[in-house]
């Protein structure tokens, strides 16, 4: 049997960033000094052992979560290492879903960047206690004030640092042992821990301030000590950064350069002695199959309540990741599936696995805490619970982003029609922010996705697992539509009687009104109308048809058919002519009116709007800004540090088409630029 591992000496954490900030190269040093991994993998050599993927390795970034397992002070941390691409960021939210804790890296030279800020807003989504590694310190332009100071300005987090990294000794202070460590050998695995000399201290005394401050709020009967400027013990300050760590009041920060193998062992010290165990996280929301909530311990002996947050394809066969919450669970258990509408599916476990990267090797059971990959569950997706079959419940579900971009595809030959969409539907239940639909008008298959780069990869996955070539057409940006102003429309529906189809008369009338909205409110209905005759009630069936009928007409809007957002739909009155009015009379008066009302408003059409930002040398800023001008962005901000220049701005996702080629030719390949979906808007 299984061995049930201890919870109190767990730690299971995801390891996040801005993509090439370097949590790769992090996770790499964690393996390689815990003893899992007898060498160090580089990403840029394709070799790391969390990037087992071949488009992983042949990209250099991280394009799906991978899970491991590492022991650091007698202690098991179950590591997740994330992508930073903004294209697959329902990855990062999924896998943050399930952590007790995340370790989020910043670039020492670049600070917080727009990837940083979505990671950071999912960890607060989650209420993750977070500890930040201020990476690539050994840079030149590396600031480790300016990077914490970047924390404060763009996240209003709490950074506290704990070591501060001395690069060219290839060393770091530790604030509160009051040593210096220094990392030899050629891996960096050779400690050298000595006193801090009192000078170096002395320049130091603001850092130490800070924490000091940090734990005496924490640990009021640390304050008199502080304030009298008496020495703590280490293990009293140790206690008060950690109840203000898992309070969410402190970021705790390192220092270091993992690629020059420095500042990284003090990290995993902090991992155990910082961040909570699954015992100490809050208890789970979860709604029972009535209606009625409950909270979900982790405890090992309840009944089962575990949640699916990733479907894998591994050897062809269908897998999926699941965190379990409560209870235990074995392979050759049946599991329930609660469903809408009050179904509920069975599903059978075939085989339970624990997994290291891209290998698995099987267990017999697993219980409230773990991670583990299972095996024979074929209706089971992102965002499931599985629970046993007498104890039905929901925990929070996992919500996936809407794709904005799309492509038409189709196969190289009729003959692989189906090849084709037998494989796209294993990808799609993979991935949630993939979408196949079929356009009416032209026929075409649309392939929607979150970006340039989540498309190619597809393609790539297409080609690799299925040995499937598909023809794709003009990438295509999805839009969506608002109003150009208010308007009301007053219709009353009265077909004329048809003598052949020997139909009952129907009559209704409906009165509404419509107007835009700012940006983000999404569509609001109020419907609470005038009802004529005033001794007249509209029956449930009656109030469904009206809403029905609205909905109808608010699915599309009237210059491209796209999705509507942002505006409001007020039904003012409603009219009933007795029998006449029946359901399907009020649905009819109530479309056609929602209808005449948003065609006498006009439509404005919306895309999406991306924050952008773009690292560029010196000397190619004016031709770079130019450029960026001619795409219409919107400059917010421009900085330089280093002999480079960022630039902060808004563009239109349709104007950033094929951009990375070229702004490399504008830059001799030397300017990159990252981008986050920020909002839908008239461009």
């Amino acid at each position: 049997m299984s061995k049930t591992p201890d919870l109190s000496k767990t730690r299971i954490v995801g390891i996040a960033a801005h993509v090439d900030a370097g949590k790769t190269t992090l996770t790499e040093r964690i393996l390689f000094y815990t003893g899992v991994s007898y060498k160090i993998g580089e990403v840029h050599d394709g070799a790391a052992h969390m990037d087992y993927m071949e488009e992983e390795q042949s990209h250099g970034i991280t394009i799906t979560s991978a899970v491991t397992k590492a022991p650091w002070l007698d202690h098991s941390i179950q590591i997740v290492d994330t992508p930073g691409h903004v294209d697959f960021t329902v990855e990062v939210e999924r896998t943050l879903r399930v952590l007790d804790g995340c370790v989020l890296v910043l670039d020492g030279v670049r600070g917080v960047e727009p990837q940083t800020e979505t990671v950071w807003r999912q960890r607060e989504k989650f209420d993750l206690p977070c500890l930040c590694f201020i990476n690539k310190m050994d840079r030149p332009g590396a600031d480790f004030d300016r990077a914490l100071e970047s924390m404060r300005k763009r996240l209003g987090a709490e950074p506290v640092a704990l070591t501060v990294p001395l690069p060219e000794r290839r060393a770091v202070v530790h604030l509160i042992d009051h040593t210096v460590i220094e990392f030899g050998g050629e891996e960096g695995e050779q400690l050298r821990t000595t006193p801090c000399g009192e000078e170096l201290w002395q320049s130091l005394e603001p850092y130490r301030e800070t924490l000091l401050l940090a734990a005496a709020e924490a640990d009021e009967s640390l304050a008199d000590q502080v304030l009298a400027e008496e020495e703590p013990e280490p293990e009293r300050v140790w206690q008060a950064l950690r109840s203000a760590t898992l309070r969410g009041d402190i970021q705790p920060c390192f220092g270091g350069a993992a690629l020059r193998n420095f500042g990284v062992q003090p990290l995993l010290d902090a991992v155990v002695r910082l961040l909570p165990s699954p015992g100490e996280r809050p208890s789970s929301h979860a709604e029972r199959v009535d209606g009625s909530t409950t909270e979900v311990t982790m405890d090992a002996k309840g009944s089962l309540a575990a949640l699916v947050f990733k479907v894998q394809l591994w050897g062809g066969r269908r897998h999926v990741f699941a965190r379990i919450y409560r209870g235990s669970l074995a392979a050759g258990d049946t599991v329930a599936i609660p469903r809408p509408g009050d179904q509920v599916e069975k599903e059978h476990v075939a085989r339970l696995f624990e997994v290291d990267a891209g290998k698995k090797s099987r267990l017999d059971r697993a219980s409230a805490g773990q991670i583990v990959l299972l095996a024979g569950l074929r209706h089971a997706t992102t965002g499931d619970t599985l629970c046993h079959p007498e104890h039905l419940l929901n925990l929070e579900r996992i919500e996936a982003q809407e794709p904005v971009l799309s492509l038409a595809v189709e196969p190289l030959t009729s003959g692989d029609e189906e090849k084709m969409l037998d494989a796209l539907d294993k990808l799609l239940q993979e991935d949630p922010t993939l979408r196949l639909e079929d356009d009416l008008e032209t026929g075409q298959r649309l392939l929607y996705g979150m970006g340039e780069l989540h498309l190619q990869i597809a393609f790539e996955r297409l080609e690799r697992e299925f040995h499937l070539r598909l023809r794709a057409g003009t990438p295509r940006v999805t839009l969506r539509e608002t109003l150009a102003g208010p308007a009301a429309a007053n219709h009353l529906y009265q077909p004329p009687p048809d003598p052949m189809e020997k139909l009952p008369e129907r009559r209704a009338r409906v009165k509404l009104k419509v107007r835009p909205l700012p940006r983000g409110t999404g569509v609001v209905l109020k419907s609470e109308p005038r009802i004529l005759p005033e001794t007249a009630q509209l029956s449930p069936e009656q109030n469904a048809a009206l809403e029905q009928g609205i909905g109808y007409a608010l699915s599309s809007g009237s210059l491209e058919g796209a999705p509507l957002e942002d505006l409001e739909l007020v039904l003012d009155e409603v009219e009933l002519f007795g029998p006449a009015s029946s359901p399907e009379a009020l649905r009819a008066a109530a479309s056609q009116a929602a209808l005449r009302a948003l065609r006498r408003a006009g439509g404005v059409l919306l895309r999406p709007i991306m924050a952008v930002e773009v690292v560029v040398p010196q000397d190619n800023l004016g031709t770079v800004l130019g450029d960026l001008q001619s795409r219409k962005a919107l400059i917010r901000d421009t900085d330089s540090r280093g002999g480079n220049a960022t630039i902060d701005c808004e563009v239109a996702l349709d104007k950033l088409l094929g951009y990375t080629t070229e702004l490399r030719s504008m830059t001799q390949g030397r300017g990159q630029f990252s981008m986050l979906f920020d909002r839908f808007d008239s461009a």
